[in-house]
C-alpha cells in the first residue's frame, strides 16, 4: 500500500448488479506491505506493516506469529511468493521447529482462509480512507485488526448452511 486514497468499497447498483472497481495499483518509494495470519481456531488475527516484501520481514512476521501463539505446532498456510520459499527463510525455519509451512497451489488463493479476512480487514481500514504517509497506513492497520480481534470467532471454509424452515402452522387433513 501507498500513501493515495482507497474508493469506497463497491455497492450495488439500481438495476441490482454488483459495481465493480478498477484495481488502483501503483508502485512508489513510499509502498507499505501488510503481512497477516489468521489462527482459525478463534478467528485471531497478527499483522505487521513493512517497508518491503522480502525474507527479512516476512522472517520477523513470523516471529510475531510465533510469540502470538505460544504453544503447540503453527501451521502456516502460504502463497508461492519467493521469500516464503527463499534459503534464508527456509535456514530460518530450521531454527523454529514449530512452524511448518503449507503452501497451497498456485491460482488456488480461495483455499486459504485468511483470503476471506483480508477482504473484511480491507473495507475495515482502508475503504474511503486516505492515507499521508506508511506511519498513517500502520496505525489503520493496528486499529482495524485490533478492532477485528474483538469480535473474532471460529473460521469456516465455506458458507454456512442454511437455516432450516420453520413451519408457522401445519394442517393435518384426515378424510
Amino acid at each position: 500500500m501507498i500513501p493515495r486514497t482507497f474508493p469506497p468499497a463497491p455497492g450495488w447498483s439500481p438495476d441490482g448488479h454488483r459495481i465493480k472497481s478498477e484495481a488502483d495499483y501503483s508502485r512508489g518509494p513510499e509502498k507499505t506491505w501488510v503481512y497477516g495470519a489468521l489462527r482459525v481456531r478463534d478467528g485471531h488475527e497478527v499483522t505487521m506493516t513493512a517497508s518491503s516484501r522480502n525474507s527479512a520481514f516476512y522472517q520477523q512476521f513470523l516471529q510475531r506469529v510465533e510469540a502470538a501463539n505460544p504453544a503447540g505446532d503453527i501451521y502456516v498456510v502460504t502463497d508461492n511468493l519467493s521469500s516464503h520459499n527463499s534459503l534464508s527463510t527456509r535456514t530460518w525455519l530450521e531454527g523454529h521447529p514449530r512452524i511448518r509451512h503449507v503452501f497451497i497451489p498456485v491460482g488456488a488463493c480461495w483455499l486459504n482462509l485468511q483470503e476471506g479476512w483480508w477482504r473484511i480487514f480491507r473495507k475495515a481500514a482502508l475503504a474511503g480512507q486516505s492515507f499521508a504517509g506508511p506511519p498513517e497506513i500502520d496505525q489503520a492497520t493496528r486499529l482495524a485488526t485490533a478492532q477485528l480481534n474483538t469480535r473474532a470467532r471460529h473460521w469456516v471454509w465455506g458458507r454456512p448452511a442454511p437455516s432450516t424452515r420453520v413451519l408457522r402452522r401445519r394442517y393435518v387433513y384426515s378424510v
